[in-house]
């Protein structure tokens, strides 16, 4: 296990006294230390013992109170963390708010110590609180993070996407990857006149794409055709009934397992036959299967791609990168946001990406990724349970289980052992996970596989 590490210890243990989180925002301004911020004893003044069920109860209705659904990220609400509250959980749910993040570890409202493999739905991939990413937004921050001109590194850190992406010329930032998508589509559409998209995968919320949900007019998707991941003759078919009027073929390379060859050559055919522009949704694979995404992976280039969460480790920022032949569209069209080039986030963009001039980042992940999968695969194994499967790639990786109800009970219990997987589509690897994580990981599937197995025997 030649990429791991020793790590520090857990900057809150699973027994250390629970947080003071009513004020913690106030008491992190001033605080000096971790042993400053947001910790008090396990009792009161008058003896009574803390609740920690109670405090993560209460946070989760006040945020219920003010935030539909409970949370503004769709994968951070309850449900989607742990699914819908079994009969003998009381409508409780194990953990849904943090006070504190560093490394690959979440120290939750409840005062609860966990390793997390969901590393902010894959926007982390150096670890949380990244030393050299948190000292470069400092700085910025301090210097003043946005003005009436644009900053320079907007340039900088264009200049170097350039250098190391094989598709891109030129560059917009965006600050969310579903704005990225859009912009993608927005400038294929001005640089061919045409407006039928065919597409393959997720591209976030906004109304061009998106079916079967509420107030999204049919006229919005209209000129959107879904096919499904690696299937060629659908791809062929829905390519030819667009004709004249392709515009675009977008398709997030990687779907929960790798494509056959002839997918992405065939994408890549299909567009340079029609005239039409490739695009490539890279905003999970970027700067983790490579550096430069998959395009970099599997050597083939689209026109435009897109990349975000890993790009700046968790700070909001996203881009679309292109030939320059095809991004010069950009200035037929609209594409702004006023905080599109906003300095901190291009500081945490600018830091990673001197990581991986000076790493071999992308080569670490698949390699703790490998360790963590197989660490799974032998508690899979060792429980003897059916039904359960570790399927995707070492840096991206996700357990499936047949039935949902037995997935939402084995992440309860993973909970209870100290570790946050991601129910569903993916688990990713870290820099930040290392020996002691990677203990703890096998530790928590282990126990909770082996519980599960023996609730469902009726022991």
């Amino acid at each position: 296990m030649g990429f791991f590490r020793r790590s520090k210890p857990a900057a809150a243990p699973a027994d250390a006294a629970p947080p003071v989180v009513d004020d913690v925002a106030d008491d992190a301004t001033e605080a000096e230390s971790d042993d400053d911020l947001d910790v008090e004893s396990e009792g009161d003044a008058e003896g009574d013992v803390y609740d920690a069920s109670h405090e993560a109860r209460e946070w989760r209705e006040r945020a219920d109170a003010v935030i539909p659904g409970g949370a503004s990220t769709g994968s951070k609400r309850p449900e989607a963390l742990f699914g819908a509250p079994s009969d003998d959980a009381a409508g409780e749910y194990p953990a849904v708010h943090y006070v504190r993040a560093a490394g690959c570890e979440l120290v939750t409202v409840a005062g609860d110590a966990l390793v997390d493999c969901t590393m902010a739905l894959g926007a982390v991939a150096l670890g949380y609180a990244d030393p050299a990413v948190t000292q470069r937004v400092i700085e910025v921050a301090a210097a003043g993070n946005v003005s009436g001109l644009s900053s320079v590194l907007e340039v900088e850190v264009a200049e170097r996407l350039c250098d190391v992406i094989p598709c891109a010329e030129q560059v917009r930032f965006l600050k969310t990857g579903a704005e990225a998508c859009a912009a993608a589509v927005r400038i294929a559409r001005a640089a061919t006149g045409r407006a039928r998209v065919v597409g393959c995968g997720y591209f976030g919320w906004l109304d061009w794409w998106t079916k079967d949900t509420g107030g999204v007019p049919a006229g919005a998707h209209a000129d959107y055709v879904a096919v499904p991941f690696d299937d060629v003759p659908a791809l062929e078919a829905a390519v030819r009934a667009a004709g004249r009027e392709l515009a675009a073929v977008m398709i997030e390379p990687f779907i929960e397992r790798e494509p056959s060859a002839e997918w992405l050559a065939a994408a890549r055919r299909l567009c340079d036959d029609a005239d039409a522009v490739l695009i490539f949704d890279e905003i999970k694979t970027g700067f983790r299967v490579r550096t430069g995404g998959w395009q970099e992976y599997a050597g083939v280039e689209p026109d435009l791609a897109t990349f975000g969460k890993a790009l700046a480790n968790g700070f909001p920022l996203a881009a679309v990168v292109g030939r320059a032949g095809v991004m010069e569209a950009v200035s037929r069209t609209w594409i702004s946001s006023t905080l599109a080039s906003e300095g901190t986030a291009l500081a945490a963009a600018l830091a990673v990406l001197e990581r991986h001039e000076r790493e071999e980042v992308p080569d670490a992940l698949w390699s703790i990724g490998r360790e963590i999968r197989t660490a799974v695969e032998h508690a899979v194994a060792a429980s003897g349970i059916a039904g359960v499967t570790v399927e995707g790639i070492d840096p991206m990786w996700l357990l499936r289980f047949g039935d949902p109800a037995r997935q939402d009970r084995f992440l309860r219990l993973a909970h209870a052992h100290g570790v946050l997987f991601k129910r569903g589509a993916y688990n990713f690897a870290s820099l930040a996970h290392d020996d002691d994580t990677l203990a703890a990981i096998e530790a928590a599937a282990s126990a909770a596989l082996v519980e599960l197995r023996d609730e469902e025997r009726g022991r």
